[in-house]
């Protein structure tokens, strides 16, 4: 099963990426622990997206790309994998697909967990959890304080849009309704990947 999640910031992606994994039997890959792991190990690619990576800024998408195809030709991924955090745009959505064509693999879903914007906003700022039940301390980083979450949205949205009308069109988008208990998110995406 080769799999991607999209959501935007609490919609619950980490969650479900390690259960889904978990029951799977496929690898997590995660842009975040390529980049970070990339930069510590000082590889070639890691010098070159250090810059990007300490200055917070984008990591150009023909980095992204090369990194995305290192990982995938990992022995670990010949199952399968789940990717998080890539793509973020659609344009990076039509690379990955020109990539996985070279590596004669096929994507088999995009999977889309679509949370209302205040739940989203709710969960990041830590008031809230799944369905209203409190979370035990508020979640103190700095890019939970409001005015970024509500910015972390409101880009979310500027760039999943053209990504989901991409994946629709190829017939590989699921939207699962993101708003509901952990457990339940997992049973929905299970049901609909069967099918």
């Amino acid at each position: 099963m080769r799999l991607v999640i999209l959501g935007g910031p609490g919609a619950g992606k980490g969650t479900q990426s390690q259960t889904l994994c978990q029951q799977q039997s496929i690898p997590l890959v995660s842009t975040g622990d390529i980049l970070r792991e990339a930069i510590a190990s000082q590889s070639d690619l890691g010098l070159q997206v250090q810059p990007y990576v300490e200055k917070g800024e984008l990591v150009p998408d023909t980095l992204l790309i090369e990194f995305m195809r290192e990982r995938l030709l990992q022995s670990d991924t010949a199952r399968g994998w789940l990717l998080e955090g890539y793509p973020r745009t659609a344009f990076q959505a039509e690379e990955l697909d020109f990539l996985l064509e070279k590596l004669q693999q096929k994507l088999d879903w995009a999977i889309y967990l679509e949370v209302s914007e205040s739940v989203m906003s709710d969960r990041c700022i830590g008031k809230l959890s799944n369905l209203g039940s409190k979370v035990s301390q508020a979640d103190s980083r700095p890019d939970n304080h409001p005015e970024i979450v509500q910015r972390r949205i409101d880009l979310f949205h500027e760039r999943t849009v053209p990504i989901l009308e991409y994946y629709g069109y190829r017939h590989r988008l699921l939207t699962i309704n993101g708003n509901q208990s952990p457990e339940e998110v997992n049973q929905e995406i299970l049901e609909k990947i069967k099918n």
